[in-house]
């Protein structure tokens, strides 16, 4: 896509406010086409949502120095950003008021209890919703036509991180691993364990010890790794968002359970490269199963150069992610050379379009909304910084070191 790849070299684009009319409003030739950007801008999650609306906005800019959607007869994109507060009621008024003041799509939202409720608010009003972060099944089992995910959803990460932790423990020659397993309690955390849990009980996997929390309060994990210590597994699996993921880190360096390896599944922090430094020693050999930027692609390189030089921060996963988002609408307007979202909604579903993160094939829609390219891969810090470790044939730095000291 000429419009969108190719392009480094930004200059500042209008990134905010709305396009006159209604959603399906086609507008005139020389208007912006508005696209609604839906993260946490604030409260607990507000770290990560920053980022996501930040890679929306590179996006953004780098349709239009490019020379916006050609053909619209060149219209440039604008971004409108709500801020869901990590609350799916103000999610859902937030999309509402978003399509109310013409966004002709929407992405997001980081949570999936949020995109529940955005999803069927997008539903509603026939409005495209791709998103970014949103690892729930259950939001794209509702039959919706209106949605679609780019990440791997909860399922398969799950499934995925089980057979990775038995295959990785078979390859360093040890036992099947004893588990803990540590989750957020709310509908992703909670979909993650069962999936993983499921996988792990046909693999012969034992999960001695399931503890859950708030992540949304939490200030202190001592007391569930507590737990985890007197269960006896000898490998801890954490799926929860940043900050309470760094809380049980700091609780696992405090409380030293006896354990081969610290294994994210889904987690928020542990494939970060905020992560080591935060971190430091004590989280040197954590692993986590999930979605990953390229480094190996120029393109991605470049966009992380940006990010770091615009914004002083090290890129995330998830700010590619809603970068992609924004480049699949801008590709699907080109496509359909129409700003009507219901035309826009049937462009989206048969996109083809590479992305900037690992993947196992170009970013393509089924029937149910699904990227059918989506990849969880295993990562794993090393040496203070986070490689890519398995499978062989992904990996960007070495081995899996298990047990994660060896």
């Amino acid at each position: 896509m000429a419009a969108v790849s190719g392009a480094v070299l930004f200059t500042a684009a209008a990134c905010g406010g709305s396009a006159p009319g209604a959603a399906g409003n086609t507008g005139g030739a020389g208007e912006d086409v508005t696209i609604g950007s839906l993260h946490p801008m604030s409260g607990p999650f507000a770290a990560d949502g920053t980022q996501m609306d930040n890679g929306a906005k590179l996006a953004i800019e780098a349709v239009n120095e490019a020379g916006g959607i050609s053909s619209l007869g060149g219209a440039k994109l604008a971004l409108s950003t709500g801020d869901t507060q990590g609350k799916p009621e103000i999610g859902q008024s937030e999309a509402q008021r978003l399509i109310q003041g013409g966004a002709v799509a929407l992405v997001g939202t980081y949570q999936s209890s949020v995109s529940m409720n955005v999803a069927a608010v997008a539903e509603r009003g026939q409005v495209p919703f791709v998103m970014d972060i949103t690892a729930d099944d259950a939001v794209l089992d509702q039959g919706y036509k209106y949605s679609f995910r780019l990440q791997p959803p909860n399922s398969s990460m799950g499934t995925r991180g089980a057979r990775y932790l038995k295959e990785i423990a078979e390859e360093a020659g040890k036992p099947l691993p004893t588990v803990a397993y540590l989750h957020e309690q709310t509908a992703f955390g909670t979909s993650v364990h069962k999936s993983f849990a499921e996988e792990a009980a046909k693999l012969g996997i034992p999960i001695v010890a399931e503890i859950s929390y708030d992540a949304a309060t939490v200030s202190d994990l001592t007391t569930q790794i507590t737990t985890v210590k007197g269960s006896g597994a000898n490998v801890l699996v954490v799926t929860g968002y940043y900050r309470d993921s760094v809380l049980a880190a700091r609780a696992v360096e405090t409380v030293k359970p006896a354990l081969d390896a610290v294994f994210g599944v889904a987690d928020g922090a542990y494939d970060l490269p905020q992560f080591p430094a935060e971190a430091g020693a004590a989280g040197e050999g954590y692993y986590d199963v999930n979605y990953r930027l390229d480094m190996s692609d120029k393109e991605t390189q470049d966009l992380a150069k940006l990010y770091k030089d615009r914004f002083g921060d090290d890129i995330r996963t998830g700010a590619v992610l809603a970068y992609d988002a924004v480049r699949v609408i801008a590709e699907a307007l080109e496509k359909s050379g129409d700003r009507d979202p219901k035309k826009l909604r049937d462009a989206i579903a048969g996109i083809s379009l590479d992305p900037l993160v690992v993947s196992d094939g170009p970013i393509e829609f089924d029937d149910t909304g699904e990227n059918s390219g989506a990849l969880p891969v295993v990562m794993q810090v090393q040496d203070g910084k986070v490689a890519v470790v398995y499978p062989a044939d992904r990996a960007d730095g070495g081995k899996p070191r298990y047990p994660a000291g060896s």
